[in-house]
């Protein structure tokens, strides 16, 4: 009989040598060659704030902060105290036929921060925010289509999937949702006139698109909300990884003024330990839906509302607020961005520094000089937006920075730190950025001996 381990901190110790065998034997063993493959397979063991610990104790700075969850960094103590509390309360969660005290807080504080909408829905993710909001706009406008951008990303459940502009996740699940319609990003034209029918329930849109931190113009938004408005379709507004002070504001759309009809968010409300997403939404929409008393539960998700979800939101609406980190992302990511900038001009190889707040990309393009030329060349014939990991994996290995390349054959490295990363965090990004990106302008060079290993790996994968 196998005895009860309550102790978690011990059971990963007693097993953390063993992490990639359990992988290899019970989950995804393809991850577990990649991490080997790219020398990412340290066997982290702390996280702390921004800061990662791995198996010899070395400190790496998270500018990925899983995908954007992070935002109040990890393992923060208003966070855990938060959490523990609720587990030492014997608090009765998720009675079904009662209601949340903690669900109606942290409505209640989310729409402080948006106060031209009225109701929130729970979730437990994203994805399931992006669900709700297609099931929502259906249902109060009886329409059937659904207009999203090209390039955007809403998740990978058959709906959100639907209106995920990438072949990479769509191939092999299709048939999707049927009338869904993209259209490029930062057209209004195509826009209008995917609406002009009056049959689109919703423009779900990114403000700025996470797939490579593209941009709007600044006539894009608001040009659609009036769109919207115009032809009776709801302006959805997915600020899941772009919402929570990311961009230096609470949602992106505020740099626009743009005031959407539902506004979706998850990610960083999380704090990272507990999956939680919310729907914000006018009571024009909500009251569509749940009509009557006979469709009360006519939408919903079993763990929704769950307490210790709830609490993550809550505690980490206090983070941000106490440590002031929507004004910290701001003027980190200006400094950031001013310091990456500068270094376009000395670098052929890269193109462009952009974003707002703490989510910044940089784009690297095709140099004009012969010898670079032939060697970026040689990379994109195997396998388009190799480049980038010529960039990525060095910041690891030898400037112990955790970044990622913004989309599949992206030319973007997209930065997401968590909003509590410090001037001198800054400075040790800027110095990792130039060693690295020097170094990839050196032809022959060990950047692009990596380069070679890289297009021997792609070979034999297509082989």
């Amino acid at each position: 009989m196998i005895s009860p381990n309550p102790d978690m901190s011990q059971l990963f110790a007693d097993r953390q040598a063993q992490r990639s065998t359990l992988h290899n034997r019970y989950l995804n063993e393809q991850f577990v060659r990649v991490l080997k493959t790219i020398g990412y397979d340290v066997g982290f063991q702390k996280g702390q704030g921004q800061y990662l610990y791995d198996r010899e104790g070395a400190r790496y700075l998270d500018l990925l902060s899983g995908f954007g969850v992070f935002a109040i960094g990890r393992n923060h103590p208003v966070m855990r105290e938060a959490l523990k509390s609720v587990l030492d309360a014997d608090l009765p969660n998720l009675v079904q036929f009662d209601v949340s005290v903690l669900a109606g807080v942290l409505a209640e504080r989310l729409l402080k921060y948006v106060p031209y909408l009225d109701k929130a829905f729970f979730a437990n993710s994203g994805a399931e925010c992006v669900e709700a909001a297609i099931k929502f706009a259906r249902g109060a406008t009886g329409r059937p289509g659904i207009v999203y951008c090209a390039h955007g990303y809403h998740g990978l459940t058959y709906g959100a999937l639907s209106l995920t502009g990438d072949s990479n996740f769509r191939t092999g699940f299709e048939p999707l949702l049927p009338g869904c319609t993209s259209v490029p990003f930062n057209d209004l034209a195509a826009l209008e006139k995917a609406l002009a029918s009056r049959e689109v329930a919703a423009f779900v849109v990114e403000p700025i698109q996470g797939k490579g931190v593209n941009m709007p113009s600044d006539e894009f938004l608001p040009g659609a909300a009036a769109l919207c408005k115009k032809y009776g379709t709801l302006f959805v507004a997915d600020e899941i990884q772009t919402g929570m002070g990311r961009t230096g504001r609470f949602l992106a759309v505020e740099h626009w003024n743009v005031e959407p009809d539902m506004v979706l968010l998850s990610k960083s409300l999380s704090g990272g330990h507990v999956p939680v997403g919310a729907v914000l939404t006018r009571k024009s929409i909500f009251d569509k839906i749940f009509n009557q008393m006979d469709r009360a539960v006519v939408h919903g998700s079993t763990f929704s509302k769950n307490d210790l979800g709830m609490a993550a939101g809550i505690a980490t609406l206090d983070v941000m607020e106490s440590e002031k980190l929507i004004e910290a992302a701001a003027k980190r990511g200006a400094e950031l961005r001013l310091a990456l900038t500068r270094m376009v001009p000395g670098y052929e190889l890269m193109k462009e520094v952009r974003g707002k707040g703490l989510m910044i990309g940089i784009e690297f393009g095709p140099p004009k000089s012969l010898r670079l030329r032939a060697s970026w060349n040689v990379l994109e014939a195997a396998n388009k937006g190799l480049f980038c990991q010529l960039i990525t994996v060095p910041l690891f290995k030898d400037h112990k920075i955790l970044t990622q390349v913004a989309g599949h054959g992206s030319h973007t490295i997209k930065l997401l730190p968590p909003l509590t990363i410090t001037e001198e965090d800054c400075n040790w990004i800027e110095r990792a950025f130039d060693d690295v990106i020097a170094g990839s302008h050196k032809v022959p060079g060990a950047i692009w001996s990596l380069g070679k290993t890289l297009v021997d790996n792609a070979v034999r994968r297509s082989a």
